[in-house]
């Protein structure tokens, strides 16, 4: 079956309590829960990864990029995204396209989270719909005609 990764950075397992004024109310485990059955109904799976340690999140890209049945990954690299290198390495490793996705909008923001590492990798970024851009990037990566 093919499936899709998603990966979340730093500070993403205290979604709903940490600022929810900029991230929303949802839990890491609503957003977790929502793609498991978002990803249903698409037909495909879905292996969600959180971790708060940049060598945990290049360990998981690097173990996905071995795996023949992948069809894309949803990269939500939190604060690793402005400064990360390593995690842009590993992503260059995918055989499958990725989706870029920040729950705020982050050109609205502050200077530093307005250059990204990743997005000229990807092959789009969706930023400020919260949890809905990790819907919205799952169903384009599920529906790509390009993959059988």
């Amino acid at each position: 079956m093919r499936w899709i990764g998603v990966l979340n950075g730093p500070n993403l397992n205290v979604l709903g309590t940490r600022q929810p004024e900029i991230y929303g109310s949802a839990t890491y485990e609503q957003l977790r829960l929502g793609l498991q059955g978002k990803a249903g109904s698409l037909g495909v799976g879905v292996e969600v990864f959180q971790s708060n340690h940049e060598g945990e999140l290049v360990d998981r890209l690097q173990a996905w990029s071995a795996e023949p049945d992948i069809a894309g990954v949803i990269v939500n690299p939190a604060g690793l995204g402005h400064t990360s290198v390593a995690l842009r390495d590993a992503c260059e490793l995918l055989p499958c396209p990725f989706v870029e996705v920040h729950l705020s909008n982050v050109a609205a923001r502050e200077p530093f989270r307005r250059t990204s590492l990743l997005s000229d990798l990807a092959r789009g970024v969706v930023s400020g719909l919260g949890v809905f851009g990790y819907e919205a990037a799952l169903e384009f990566l599920a529906r790509r005609p390009d993959v059988p």
